[in-house]
C-alpha cells in the first residue's frame, strides 16, 4: 500500500515539472515555454534577413563598381586589411613637432620643480632621510680635553636632545620656560606620520623632476639629429642620460 501511494506521488510530481503533452511526444522532452520560443523564433528570422539581404547584395554586384577604399585595402589570408597611410611630414614640420614635445615636458617639469621648492621651504628638511647629516666640528688645545670632552655639556642641554638637529633648547631655558605645544603621545605619533607622508611625497617629487629632465634631453637630441649635419655618436643613450653626439664644427652664415 505504501509503494504504491510512493509511486502515485512521483507520478504526480512529474506531471507537475513536465506541460501537459501528447503521449507520442514524450520522447522529445520537456515542451518550450512560449516566450523562449518567441525570442528563439526572433533571432532565426533576423540572421535569416541578413543573409537573404547578403545574397541580394551579391547578386546585384556591379563588377565594374569602384571604390577609393580598394586603393588602401588588400587580401590577406582571405582577410581584407588596410595598408596604414604614412603622415607626409616636411623636415621643418617635425623639427616644430619636435619643439612642442621639449617644451610641454618643459613646462611639467618646472611646475614640478616650483612644488619641490614650495614642499622644502614648508618642511624645512629638517629631519629627512635622504638629507646628508649635519657636522659639528669642536676644536681644542690638548689632548686632556679631547678625552675629557662631554657633548651635551659643551652644548648646555639635556643628554636626550643631543641628537636633535632643531629645537634643542638649553638647560637654563628649559628651567625657566614651562612646555609648549603638543604633548599627547598619541598626536605626536599622528604629527610624526603626516611629516613623513610629506617627505614620501616630495621624494617622489624629485625623482618625477628628474625623469622630465631626462626625458626632455632625449627630445632635444632626436631634434638636434634631424640636422644634417656630420656627427659622430660618443656615448649610447641609458636609463638616465641622453645619447651623446659630436657634431662637425660648421661656421654660421
Amino acid at each position: 500500500m505504501a509503494a504504491a501511494f510512493r509511486k502515485a506521488a512521483k507520478s504526480r510530481q512529474r506531471e507537475h515539472r513536465e506541460r501537459s503533452q501528447p503521449g507520442f511526444r514524450k520522447h522529445l522532452g520537456l515542451l518550450e515555454k512560449k516566450k523562449d520560443y518567441k525570442l528563439r523564433a526572433d533571432d532565426y528570422r533576423k540572421k535569416q534577413e541578413y543573409l537573404r539581404a547578403l545574397r541580394k547584395k551579391a547578386l546585384e554586384k556591379n563588377p565594374d563598381e569602384f571604390y577609393y577604399k580598394m586603393t588602401r585595402v588588400k587580401l590577406q589570408d582571405g582577410v581584407h586589411v588596410i595598408k596604414e597611410t604614412k603622415e607626409e611630414v616636411t623636415p621643418e614640420q617635425l623639427k616644430l613637432m619636435r619643439t612642442q614635445d621639449v617644451k610641454y615636458i618643459e613646462m611639467k617639469r618646472v611646475a614640478e620643480a616650483k612644488k619641490i621648492e614650495r614642499l622644502k621651504s614648508e618642511l624645512h628638511l629638517l629631519d629627512f632621510q635622504g638629507k646628508q647629516q649635519n657636522k659639528h666640528v669642536f676644536f681644542f688645545d690638548t689632548k686632556k680635553e679631547v678625552e675629557q670632552f662631554d657633548v651635551a655639556t659643551h652644548l648646555r642641554t639635556a643628554p636626550e636632545l643631543v641628537d636633535r638637529v632643531f629645537n634643542r633648547p638649553t638647560i637654563e631655558t628649559l628651567q625657566k620656560e614651562k612646555v609648549k605645544g603638543v604633548t599627547q603621545q598619541t598626536r605626536l605619533k599622528r604629527i610624526a606620520k603626516e611629516r613623513q607622508k610629506q617627505y614620501n611625497c616630495l621624494t617622489q617629487r624629485i625623482e618625477r623632476e628628474k625623469k622630465l629632465f631626462v626625458i626632455a634631453q632625449k627630445i632635444q637630441t632626436r631634434k638636434d639629429l634631424l640636422d644634417k649635419t656630420q656627427k659622430v655618436k660618443v656615448k649610447k643613450q641609458t636609463v638616465n642620460s641622453p645619447a651623446i653626439y659630436k657634431f662637425q664644427s660648421r661656421r654660421k652664415r
